[in-house]
């Protein structure tokens, strides 16, 4: 097995006083090359290429705050609650993926929320950014000599002489191993995406493969790393944190090919209308559908002042029209009565 010695400086030159780091340089590619991966998948499912470089914005603060806030709390608690003003100088380094992880869920579930995309429309088009992330960050790490393996029995390994004191110690690149997860990760998806006929493949299959496929190889080599929080236990924090991203992902790939709801960068709410519609009659459809008279504001009380006004003149010209009319009707009734044309008896 080869050995050799990595004693690259993470610092590639000064630029105005400030470093220029080979981590931070491979930082902006993983947000290049995310934003390249997420505007093809969001242009080939029918959105636009506007949304991929809006999201850009989410995505940055989902990984700095996320990546940030999980490495505080899962792994560096102690020195955060002494030192507060520490847990803002990102640029000293500490950072956890799998706060990452989380960051970037919930910028993607903001994103999608205020554009009423569904949330697993979003994470399916972004798990080929997150393989790719995935990979570049833990190259970095390596540039960085740090989050190490064990040591090997020296026969095979990478020494680290920024990281080791001693420098007779060879370790397991275990840097190397989940950058290559990430890569395998990354063409699995692709093989995945075909294979379910890319467009055609049912929603959440895709975020789904890349949880069941990436946290199982995440939890075998923190086997192989240096415990970073529980020394001497039998797993480590990053084993314990990949457990969840495991279900998920094996229950998310039985509920999307069960439910088997058809992919396609869309509004939720053309989605919720259409299912609305089947169920309701369409007589009632076509019913609803017919123009509705507006009723004019205080109609009734502009017909009441008008009727008061008319009563009194109408009255007047009714009375004079059925003048002439009435003579026949009380002469009739005169005729009719009994004992008429005979004179009554006067009292005397």
């Amino acid at each position: 097995m080869p050995k050799f010695t990595w004693e690259i400086d993470p610092i590639i030159t000064q630029i105005g006083g400030f470093p220029l780091r080979w981590y931070s340089l491979l930082f902006v590619g993983v947000f290049l090359g995310g934003y390249a991966l997420l505007n093809w998948q969001i242009r080939r499912g029918g959105g636009d290429e506007e949304e991929a470089g809006d999201f850009i914005v989410y995505g940055v603060l989902g990984v700095l705050l996320g990546a940030r806030l999980g490495h505080v709390l899962f792994y560096d608690l102690d020195k955060a609650l002494a030192d507060p003003l520490w847990i803002f100088k990102i640029w000293t380094g500490g950072l956890a993926s799998h706060g990452a992880v989380v960051g970037l869920a919930t910028a993607m579930y903001i994103f999608c929320k205020r554009r009423r995309i569904p949330f697993l429309e979003g994470a399916d088009r972004f798990t080929f950014s997150g393989a790719l992330g995935a990979t570049l960050v833990r190259i970095g790490n390596f540039f960085n000599s740090e989050i190490v393996g064990k040591k090997t029995d020296q026969s095979w390994g990478v020494r680290f002489p920024r990281y080791d004191e001693d420098p007779i110690n060879y370790r397991i690149p275990t840097q190397l191993f989940e950058a290559a997860i990430g890569i395998f990760v990354l063409v699995a998806l692709i093989v995945f995406d075909r294979a379910l006929g890319k467009e055609k493949r049912p929603r959440g299959a895709l975020i789904s493969f890349w949880f069941a496929l990436y946290f199982p190889l995440r939890f075998i080599v923190e086997f192989y790393k240096e415990p970073q929080v529980f020394v001497g236990a039998t797993f480590d924090m990053g084993q314990y944190l990949s457990i969840p991203g495991a279900l998920i992902g094996f229950f998310g790939l039985y509920w999307s090919f069960k439910k088997r709801i058809p992919a396609g960068w869309y509004e939720e709410y053309d989605e919720k209308s259409e299912a609305k519609s089947k169920l309701r009659d369409p007589d009632v459809d076509a019913e609803l559908a017919k123009p509705k008279k507006k009723k004019k504001k205080g109609s009734k009380k502009a017909k009441k002042k008008a009727a008061a006004v008319a009563a009194p003149s109408d009255a007047t010209e009714s009375t004079s029209a059925a003048a002439p009319d009435s003579e026949e009707p009380a002469a009739a009734e005169r005729d009719s009565a009994p004992g008429a044309g005979e004179l009554e008896p006067q009292p005397k």
